[in-house]
């Protein structure tokens, strides 16, 4: 990994990049949903500051984990602006985020755990579908995985 002397407080978009593991259309992109910010020189150049390699890395965990951009954004502007964030700052960030993702975790055991009874089934034969209609909450009404417009 390219070291950047301290001396140096901001980064072109090349050594955000470097540093960061992302793509350079990536680092455009993360701006034009106002997750990171820059500066422009007089010759039109994008600067960050260092404090942005920290917001790309949480953009890049919280992505991995499903969380979408805006709840990112929200997030990271809570942030403050031209210091690094503290761990206490990332902490507060994170538990937020904990029920959502400990209810995705419920849903993806009870995929993987049902998952062997669909193989085979198509969801044409069955009268009620344990992933697609959890707990058979439609069953009474209709049979199938899937509901039809208007019902049946």
């Amino acid at each position: 990994m390219p070291q950047i002397p301290e001396e140096i407080h901001e980064l072109t978009v090349g050594q955000l990049s470097a540093r960061s593991g992302a793509a350079v259309s990536a680092l455009h992109f993360y701006e034009s949903k106002g997750l990171i910010s820059s500066r422009r020189t007089a010759g039109n150049q994008r600067r960050y500051t260092r404090d942005t390699l920290r917001r790309v890395a949480f953009v890049r965990a919280a992505q991995r984990v499903g969380i979408p951009l805006a709840t990112i954004r929200e997030a990271l502007a809570e942030l403050p602006e031209e210091r690094t964030p503290t761990h206490e700052d990332w902490a507060r960030l994170s538990e937020a985020w904990r029920t959502e993702l400990d209810e995705r975790i419920k849903h993806l055991n009870r995929l993987r755990d049902h998952l062997t009874d669909c193989i085979g089934c198509g969801c044409l034969s069955l009268e009620s579908c344990v992933l697609s209609n959890p707990d058979d909450a439609f069953g009474q009404a209709q049979a199938g995985s899937r509901l039809l417009p208007g019902g049946r």
